[in-house]
């Protein structure tokens, strides 16, 4: 059997849409009577909890309460909603050749899985989406409890996978410690920079499209089980 490839999933498979994520917030913000530069950041203050313990209604109720909102049940929901259809716009605009990667790795006998530090409306997009047929094994924060760079949840990835951590290869751009967290399980690891360049200082392999992964996976070098690790500066 190929190696497992575990991914990441904003900006490693598609853009983030950071700008316009906190465009749709302030449009939320409006809807439940409180700021939109307050409600940004509140949403951004609160990543940790969004990822690994909130759900969007939750989110809303929560920081329109801590900005001095008293949002009623109708205002909640047409705030979560019009959040989830971001999930859904978002995880929607995944690239044909993004799609073509995949299938060309499935091809070649690689099982497939994704680690995203996500909260809930993503995942709750996911298997509508155009990646989720595509992928044997989804692992999202916001539905374990858990958050990357913690190595419980790469093992739970490799676990579902049925395989060691060691024989897995991560690749990502390295947001939220990601890449060390995947080294230091023992996983193989590529940075991508195709979307965002995102931890520079990583010293192991990287590649500038993810189309360059599947020939790299072919190489001698990716059938070891050694992670590359950061150099020193």
């Amino acid at each position: 059997m190929s190696r497992p490839v575990i991914f990441d999933l904003f900006h490693t498979l598609l853009n983030g849409a950071d700008e316009e994520r906190d465009r749709v917030v302030g449009e939320m913000a409006l809807m439940v009577g409180v700021a939109p530069a307050a409600l940004v950041a509140a949403y951004h203050a609160s990543w940790r909890e969004r990822l690994v313990r909130w759900d969007v209604e939750e989110t809303v109720r929560i920081l329109a309460g801590q900005l001095g909102g008293t949002p009623t049940d109708e205002q909640v929901t047409r705030a979560g909603q019009h959040r989830r259809a971001l999930a859904r716009r978002v995880l929607g605009r995944v690239s044909t050749a993004t799609l073509g990667v995949l299938d060309a790795l499935r091809d070649d006998g690689h099982p497939l899985a994704l680690i995203s530090n996500a909260t809930s409306e993503t995942a709750e997009a996911w298997p509508q989406s155009p990646l989720a047929r595509r992928f044997d094994v989804a692992v999202f924060s916001c539905e374990v409890g858990l958050a990357k760079p913690d190595p419980a949840i790469y093992r739970t990835a490799a676990e579902r996978l049925g395989v060691a951590p060691a024989e897995c290869v991560f690749v990502g751009d390295g947001a939220d410690g990601e890449l060390a967290g995947a080294a230091a399980v023992g996983m193989t690891v590529f940075r991508t920079t195709e979307h965002n360049d995102t931890d520079p200082t990583w010293g192991g392999a990287a590649f500038p499209t993810l189309g360059d992964l599947p020939a790299l996976l072919r190489e001698p070098s990716a059938t070891g089980v050694e992670a590359p690790g950061r150099t020193s500066a």
